[in-house]
């Protein structure tokens, strides 16, 4: 039995969840809403302001698709209720990143700067110019962008140069010298 798919999903008082027939999930809420479309085989059953989901057997390609539907459906409820962020440093002499309208500039070393245009429903913002802010609704898009941003100029084992997730330890190696 799958430990997370077994785990209720509690929705705050300001989310709306409907559930159609054919599993379209809609979630409203005050930062947006969200549709997603789940396997018809799993029941999403709602109780007042409590979300279960049942398979209907234990073969492997239920028990496999429980624990994630599960997941999915809770971050739509999280994304619509609270949001996602995901904050990146830029560690490097003369790296910097800006926004021009809703473009982020990013200068990391190149000839160029590399310039990206957020998708709907996901903000960035630049409070200083070494650390970027992505937000949204939408937990798969946020991190897409964020692993993006990060692919540009990834850290570096040496001298840890490079755009890092906060808090992220980056694993230093000794250089030539080093015996």
């Amino acid at each position: 039995m799958s430990r997370i798919g077994k785990k209720p999903i509690e929705v705050p008082e300001n989310v709306t969840v409907t559930v159609s027939a054919d599993n379209f999930v809609t979630v409203k809420g005050p930062k947006g809403e969200l549709t997603n479309t789940f396997n018809s085989d799993i029941k999403i059953e709602q109780e007042g302001n409590v979300i279960t989901l049942v398979r209907p057997s234990d073969s492997k390609e239920h028990r496999s698709i429980h624990g994630t539907t599960r997941s999915l459906l809770d971050n739509m409820v999280t994304g619509v209720s609270k949001g996602f962020e995901r904050t990146l440093e830029l560690v490097g002499v003369g790296y910097r990143a800006q926004l021009q309208g809703k473009k982020l500039v990013l200068n990391v070393g190149y000839s160029h700067p590399v310039e990206f245009t957020p998708e709907e429903g996901v903000e960035v913002e630049v409070p200083a110019n070494t650390k970027v802010i992505v937000r949204g609704i939408n937990k798969e898009r946020v991190g897409a962008l964020a692993s993006n941003i990060r692919q540009v100029r990834p850290p570096e084992p040496y001298k840890g140069k490079g755009i890092r997730y906060e808090g992220e330890q980056v694993r230093r190696k000794e250089g030539k010298t080093g015996k």
